[in-house]
């Protein structure tokens, strides 16, 4: 059986944090694995709050170099180290990160306990940047006012699901279990061929999730983020704002909610939002004019990818 997939937001506020939201970060949990997106200022406080285990966190995802996205991952990694940690950190950014990464440890006398594994994010077009046995994580290019990427995490198709009665109405060996599961038919000892179908289960689709921080509107975008299980979009301004979202690289809800019907999306949840505004809960609205299965991201707040029916 398929575990779930959950988003956790840390925080949803753009470059100027408030009082109710701190700057970008997400934790997705996926198959008991937790991977984390983006880690603005204040990151260690929200993992602690929302009691997210420091140790389990092996995958850093960096969508670009702005403050807001990464200013926490310094802290985050000292404590890491304070903590003993030995396990190596995955960490996923576009590629100039290395060498500023190592100026600050430097700089600051920051000697890591552990190894950090670079993964450097660049070019115009999806890449693959993890597979193994559970999923596979892409990077795609954004439109930002510097190198940005998103991530798109997708689960592996499981195999079916044998139904138990049936090993004992048939007799099927134990031995024979693993290639039915993949799809063989069974033999009984007299011949007779048990179709597939009639003693297994297909198994849950396989869930998706996509993350898009900082970009203006662009068309391709869709085509990255093809039918996930669950969009997160940045929205960092309302409809009224088109021209300042152009200027700096962001997205306004009506550009979140386009890419994510042309894309075909399940949920969109947006974030990013301006401090400017103080109640988000017409940035919902406008976003729903166009996309009506969107929701806001909260701090502090879950959201079970796949499953998720709005709070």
């Amino acid at each position: 059986m398929q575990n779930a997939m959950k988003v956790t937001i840390l925080g949803s506020s753009s470059a100027l944090p408030t009082s109710g939201r701190y700057p970008s970060a997400h934790v997705l949990t996926a198959h008991e694995r937790l991977f984390l997106i983006d880690c603005g200022e204040g990151t260690q406080m929200q993992l602690r709050k929302t009691k997210i285990r420091f140790a389990k966190i092996n995958h850093i995802f960096i969508s670009h170099l702005h403050g807001d996205h990464i200013f926490g991952l310094y802290g985050l990694l000292s404590t890491f180290s304070l903590m003993g940690r030995e396990n190596p950190v995955h960490l996923y950014a576009p590629e100039k990160y290395e060498n500023i990464l190592k100026s600050h440890l430097n700089d600051f006398d920051i000697n890591l306990s552990f190894d950090i594994v670079f993964i450097p994010l660049s070019g115009k077009d999806p890449v693959r940047i993890l597979d193994d046995k559970y999923l596979t994580v892409t990077s795609f290019p954004l439109q930002h006012r510097i190198p940005a990427y998103g991530f798109l995490f997708r689960e592996k198709i499981t195999e079916r699901n044998i139904i138990k009665e049936c090993i004992d109405k048939y007799q099927i060996p134990h031995v024979r279990i693993p290639a039915i599961k993949k799809g063989e038919d069974f033999i009984t000892a007299d011949g007779t061929i048990i179709k597939n179908e009639e003693i297994t289960l297909p198994p849950p689709a396989p869930l998706s999730y996509a993350y898009c921080s900082d970009t203006k509107y662009f068309k391709r975008l869709a085509s990255f983020v093809k039918e996930v299980s669950m969009l997160y979009h940045e929205t960092t301004f309302d409809k009224t704002k088109d021209d300042l979202a152009l200027m700096t690289g962001h997205s306004t809800t009506l550009d979140a909610a386009k890419t994510a019907l042309n894309a075909n999306v399940q949920t969109l949840i947006i974030g990013h939002f301006s401090a400017r505004y103080k109640n988000i809960e017409p940035l919902v609205e406008e976003a729903r004019t166009i996309f009506p299965e969107t929701y806001p991201a909260i701090d502090g707040q879950s959201y079970e990818v796949g499953n998720f029916t709005g709070r």
